[in-house]
């Protein structure tokens, strides 16, 4: 084959890619479309909030607890700091921890789970009844517990809730591989000789990746929703650093005088969760082989 030949192929390969994703993309419902553009536009304020916010993210630019005016959209907290740049900020900050952790727990929960599908024996054993332990205790209380114990910084909020949050991802990765690992075709990969590195990332990873993938984005929005509450409780994303869940709690008074300061926040994290969840089910959907009756 040319050099020329083979660049003609790589850009109908190109083309053609991207044909099927503006296909598929032209398929989605509206509630699949309406999520990713509120996660894009999340996304974006996420990335660039240093960039569009107004003012800094613990800047004191007027009077606590003003009333929304040209200068501050969305009035002022209680010391003062203005609540847009806030928000902006709060999702650079609750979104990138929320995302760094399931990253995380993924990585342990994945590969265990995995791993432990593939050899069986004594190591399954045991990681399965860690786990069942594990999950039979409330996240949110153990994760206040333990957060008590080592302490109220950001990174071990991130991996006290990726360990946690590691063992319904293991759960899953387990029993989803178990159930490829027995298949015919997999046994035959075995007697072809194929080394087991070569039988998990060619024949078991490609079968379980839709349920992980819509995993992640279900455990994303767990994770996210645990972070706002500690952080509403006190005990998740510390002062001055911008969150929504410590964003509602600072507020929370002003709802009995009939402010919407505290909903601001407080919709921006059901805004999110929800276009999530729209994208997870519009893609399990798709994954599933499922048709729309017409």
């Amino acid at each position: 084959m040319t050099a020329e030949h083979a660049d003609i192929r790589s850009i109908k390969g190109r083309r053609s890619f991207g044909q099927n994703v503006w296909r598929t993309l032209k398929s989605a419902p509206p509630t699949a479309i309406f999520g990713m553009a509120v996660i894009a536009f999340y996304l974006f304020c996420a990335l660039f909030a240093p960039w569009i916010a107004p003012y800094g993210e613990s800047e004191i630019v007027g009077k606590a607890y003003q009333t929304s005016s040209a200068q501050h959209w969305f009035g002022t907290d209680q010391i003062g700091r203005d609540t847009v740049s806030r928000v902006l900020y709060g999702a650079r900050n609750t979104i990138g921890i929320a995302l760094l952790t399931v990253l995380i727990s993924f990585s342990i929960g994945g590969v265990l789970g995995i791993y432990a599908a593939v050899t069986r024996g004594w190591l399954d054993l045991v990681l399965s009844r860690i786990v069942d332990v594990l999950m039979s205790i409330p996240v949110l209380i153990f994760a206040l517990m333990l957060l008590a114990m080592a302490g109220k910084s950001v990174w071990n909020l991130i991996f006290i809730l990726a360990l946690l949050d590691s063992t319904r991802v293991f759960r899953l990765a387990r029993n989803t591989a178990l159930s490829v690992a027995v298949q015919d075709f997999v046994e035959a990969a075995r007697l072809r000789g194929e080394g087991m590195r070569w039988v998990v990332l060619r024949e078991i990873v490609p079968n379980i990746l839709p349920p992980l993938i819509a995993e992640f984005g279900l455990r994303f929005c767990f994770v996210f929703l645990t972070i706002s509450a500690l952080s509403f409780l006190g005990v998740g994303i510390q002062p001055p650093t911008a969150d929504w869940g410590s964003m509602v709690a600072e507020s929370k008074t002003l709802i009995t005088f009939g402010r919407p300061q505290p909903l601001i926040p407080a919709a921006a994290i059901a805004l999110l969760t929800i276009s999530v969840n729209f994208v997870v089910d519009w893609f399990l959907h798709k994954t599933s082989g499922l048709r729309d009756e017409k």
